[in-house]
């Protein structure tokens, strides 16, 4: 059995760690609250941007916008967001493993190359030898539209030139502060299915029944100009929208994980530092018991 002092040193090294966990897992909850309130409000955002899209791209098979162009894959940009640091429990393996299997399917026609957003997938990538074309670590915690555009405007812009065929992204979305589900979706070319699929999506997180009562009503929208123009506008913006959504997601998502992640900890601390004072007590009555037996023994040799 290890001696009192060492036990103690361990007790004191232990209550320490508790102390940073326990001020993480505070900070976590304050972001996870922030985050998750603009996850939730976006949401009602994306989905009207994507409702007026679906209703007045009635002939969308016409539009000559080249987000909508369907080609052969061969090209493939795969946006990866991951956090920029650890102590976030599987937030980060969980993505980069859907990431990875994606890549496993790779067969000799296709190529994907990465965007990463975040130093973990980053890292990640680097070490499996992924061809990066941009990385991006210094987005703030709290994202805003104007941070989204140099982002968006690399993968609309590389989409538009023909050198990628198809744009994902790879995120995890938000469900509740105990479950997070990895998640990987395409962004361009839009398509009505995508379009459906992403309202739907919307759809489920409204626990509302008077808000998924108003979107089922159709709504017929009266266009005054060019309606190939305004479906490529909105298309263009609908597709700036999704990937800040998804960074909103992973954002509150990640903030989630970390808080329950230090939380864990903070009590496994606890109950390290109940064992380990039992060891302290129990060692601490030997020595007592030790040192008696010695006087008794003291005392009897003397007489």
């Amino acid at each position: 059995m290890a001696g009192t002092k060492e036990i103690k040193r361990r007790i004191k090294s232990v209550k320490s760690t508790k102390k940073i966990t326990k001020a993480m897992e505070l900070v976590a909850a304050s972001k996870m609250k922030r985050a998750v309130s603009a996850t939730l409000a976006s949401r009602l955002y994306a989905q009207y941007s994507s409702d007026i899209l679906t209703s007045v791209a009635k002939n969308i098979e016409k539009i000559s916008s080249p987000l909508f162009t369907e080609r052969e894959v061969k090209n493939v940009l795969l946006i990866l967001i991951t956090s920029n640091r650890g102590l976030c429990g599987a937030y980060n393996a969980q993505i980069i493993k859907k990431a990875l299997l994606l890549i496993k399917k790779e067969n000799e026609n296709t190529n994907i190359h990465i965007l990463t957003i975040g130093k973990k997938g980053d890292v990640a990538m680097r070490r499996i030898n992924k061809n990066i074309i941009a990385s991006f670590f210094e987005l703030p915690d709290y994202v805003s539209l104007r941070d989204v555009i140099p982002i968006s405007k690399l993968s609309i812009d590389e989409f538009s030139l023909g050198n990628y065929d198809k744009v994902l992204v790879a995120y995890t979305d938000f469900l509740s502060a105990l479950n997070q589900k990895p998640n990987i979706k395409q962004i361009l070319p839009v398509s009505k299915d995508s379009l459906k699929e992403l309202i739907e999506n919307l759809g489920e997180n409204k626990n509302n029944q008077e808000e998924n009562n108003k979107q089922d009503k159709k709504i017929d929208y009266l266009v005054e100009g060019d309606t190939k123009d305004l479906i490529a506008s909105l298309a263009l913006k609908l597709t700036r929208m999704q990937i800040y959504q998804m960074l909103l997601e992973s954002n509150a998502s990640e903030q989630s994980s970390r808080m329950m992640a230090m939380k864990n900890a903070s009590e496994a601390s606890g109950e390290m530092i109940d064992d380990l004072t039992l060891m302290f007590n129990k060692a601490r009555q030997a020595n007592i018991t030790r040192e008696i037996s010695e006087i008794s023994a003291g005392m009897v040799t003397a007489n």
